[in-house]
């Protein structure tokens, strides 16, 4: 396998694993041979899981969403032992997008057939802690925008009563 399975990573670098980003050659070499698979009619779930692989670590995010989806598609017709790597990046390239909640849904699965994987913890520690920021950093922007908007609405009624005079 060119890449470390989820659970070889140790517990102190979960931001390192959802932060790392693919070099373009790597993912142009999966991108190849998922293509020349896919000419050929069948492509095995190696290949898919590692050009998913590279996808949901790509900067952008159109990438990671291709890479979802073929982890969609492998999960559900994964092993049990598959389904450990599927689960965890696909709560890895959620996160990426910031869609925490369906990262979150993928951990707990993971977790609910895993409950001691550190791994998985982990990342749902992350998951949480990002959720919590965003939700707050979330409400601020709307309570912003909120006061933007009630303040823009009198600045209007001042001209108005203004005009009026």
């Amino acid at each position: 396998r060119p890449f470390p399975p989820p659970e070889r990573h140790t517990s102190g670098d979960m931001e390192a694993v959802v932060s790392e980003v693919v070099a373009p050659e790597d993912l142009l070499k999966f991108e190849k041979k998922y293509n020349a698979e896919l000419v050929k009619g069948s492509i095995s779930k190696e290949t898919k899981f590692e050009y998913a692989w590279c996808l949901i670590r790509s900067k952008y995010s159109a990438d990671i969403t291709k890479g979802v989806g073929l982890l969609e598609d492998l999960v559900q017709k994964g092993t049990k032992d598959d389904q450990r790597d599927y689960l965890f990046y696909l709560a890895v390239a959620n996160y990426r997008l910031k869609e925490y909640e369906k990262a979150l849904k993928y951990i707990r699965t993971l977790l609910r057939k895993e409950p001691g994987n550190t791994q998985a913890i982990d990342l749902e520690k992350l998951i949480d802690k990002a959720m919590k920021k965003d939700g707050l950093v979330g409400m601020a922007i709307v309570g912003g925008i909120g006061l933007g908007v009630a303040g823009l609405a009198g600045l209007i009624g001042l001209a108005v009563a203004k005009s009026k005079s």
